[in-house]
């Protein structure tokens, strides 16, 4: 391949992972983008990606073919091999023969013999120490990356690294907002009930704070919802003040 050929593909192979970062982008579309063009444009027979879920827990995501998919799900039910070993360590792992790893990864080694590789290279996605994920290489014939084609790996990893990190902040970020806007609006319900029993019963607004606590712990309700009864005027201020106080 020309330098200017790969130089293309490469851009493009750019371009095709960023355009999946839309708005509301697809994670899985973006980790297929992902795996298919750096297959390509690398000139490897295969490739597997596993990302971590939120529960630390590796989980295969997508993959290229069956071969590859076998080889990556062996992995992750025997916790071992060069994908698992990149994402313990966030530091790429190049495997240029795999037939010569001996015990290594012995259940590895058999699988992917089995299924036609003969070299994998396994690339961490990361970022500022974090590692999500792992993107892996197959070869059917036995030799290891060039430095570049490392670098090229890497880069294109790093930028679907970021765009799934920048969905979960985001993602995260609106249930954070979303919880903080439910607890201002229940403040304002809970000082309005207070106001009202205030009011009602001519008793402090601490007293009347007491007595909407009580009345939801004894009814395994939430303050918010005995607030909301006494604001809509679905609940009676009377039915929740003790029969000794009335």
């Amino acid at each position: 391949m020309d330098g200017i050929s790969r130089e293309a593909r490469i851009n493009a192979a750019f371009v095709a992972v960023a355009d999946t970062l839309t708005k509301d982008f697809d994670v899985v579309d973006l980790l297929n983008t992902l795996v298919e063009q750096c297959t390509q444009i690398l000139d490897t027979d295969a490739g597997g990606l596993m990302l971590v879920d939120g529960e630390g827990q590796l989980q295969l995501m997508t993959s290229t073919n069956e071969a590859a998919d076998f080889v990556e799900v062996m992995q992750l039910a025997a916790a071992s091999g060069p994908c698992i070993d990149c994402f313990k360590t966030g530091t790429p792992v190049s495997v240029p023969d795999i037939e010569a790893t001996g015990d290594r990864w012995p259940a590895f080694r058999k699988t992917a013999l089995q299924n036609g590789f003969r070299s994998v290279h396994a690339t961490p996605m990361r970022l500022r120490g974090q590692v999500i994920g792992t993107m892996n290489l197959f070869g059917t014939t036995r030799g290891a990356l060039t430095d570049r084609d490392i670098a090229v790996a890497q880069a294109l990893t790093d930028v679907a690294t970021i765009g799934i990190l920048q969905e979960r902040m985001i993602r995260e970020g609106h249930i954070v907002a979303e919880q903080l806007h439910r607890a201002l609006d229940s403040r304002i319900l809970i000082e309005q009930a207070k106001g009202m029993i205030s009011h009602s019963l001519s008793i402090p607004m601490d007293e009347a704070f007491a007595l909407l606590r009580a009345h939801a712990r004894s009814n395994n309700l939430t303050i918010r919802s005995v607030s909301e009864g006494i604001s809509d005027r679905t609940l009676a201020i009377p039915a929740i003040v003790p029969s000794r106080v009335t």
